[in-house]
């Protein structure tokens, strides 16, 4: 009630909890962008990046979905914004960030891979989750890249937006333009446009 009479009179009242999540909607955003631009140079050496992809029977809005040019696998990318003054590490065979367990979300784009992996219904190409961290740096055994263990087996590759484009074009090998065809073809048709 009172909040309506303040709005009749002319003041806005901010309910903190909205602004904050409106906040961090805004660093989201802004670090799908930033990954958006560095995907930029993957288009300009042959693979197919697709952006805001829903996944059919569920609400999962996937960030970004790649095919390299060999035509042999899918990468499902999720962007997250983590905070800078923490460092992205593994514990006890969980994803942390500074003292928060971030396991969760790493969990949920497993799923979300082996979710578009039975949609494609393409048992020779494989779906890679991956998951790329801005703000937050990630510290690995191997370097600034962390290999995250999840429930049913595989394996989550977590790194900083620096090491997006190297990893991927090193992880990639060879071109076989007909067969990257045939796989974004498919890959847009099971995994449309996310309505939101």
């Amino acid at each position: 009630m009172w909040r309506r009479l303040l709005a009749l009179v002319g003041f806005q009242v901010v309910d903190a909890r909205m602004e904050s999540l409106a906040q961090r909607a805004e660093k989201g955003a802004a670090a799908e962008r930033a990954t958006g631009a560095k995907l930029r140079i993957l288009e300009s050496r042959g693979w197919y990046v697709l952006h805001g992809r829903h996944v059919p029977g569920c609400r999962a809005d996937l960030d970004h979905v790649l095919v390299p040019p060999n035509g042999r696998a899918v990468v499902v990318l999720d962007t997250k914004r983590w905070h800078a003054q923490q460092a992205t590490y593994l514990k006890g065979g969980k994803v942390h960030c500074g003292g928060e367990d971030r396991h969760d979300q790493i969990e949920a784009v497993a799923g979300y891979a082996r979710r578009v992996q039975e949609e494609l219904g393409m048992p020779g190409v494989a779906v890679w989750p991956l998951v790329v961290v801005h703000g937050s740096r990630v510290r690995g055994n191997e370097g600034e890249y962390l290999e995250a263990p999840v429930a049913g087996g595989g394996t989550v590759f977590v790194l900083g937006g620096e090491r997006l484009v190297p990893e991927l074009l090193r992880a990639s090998k060879g071109i076989d333009s007909r067969a990257a065809n045939v796989l974004a073809a498919r890959v847009e048709r099971v995994l449309p446009p996310h309505p939101g």
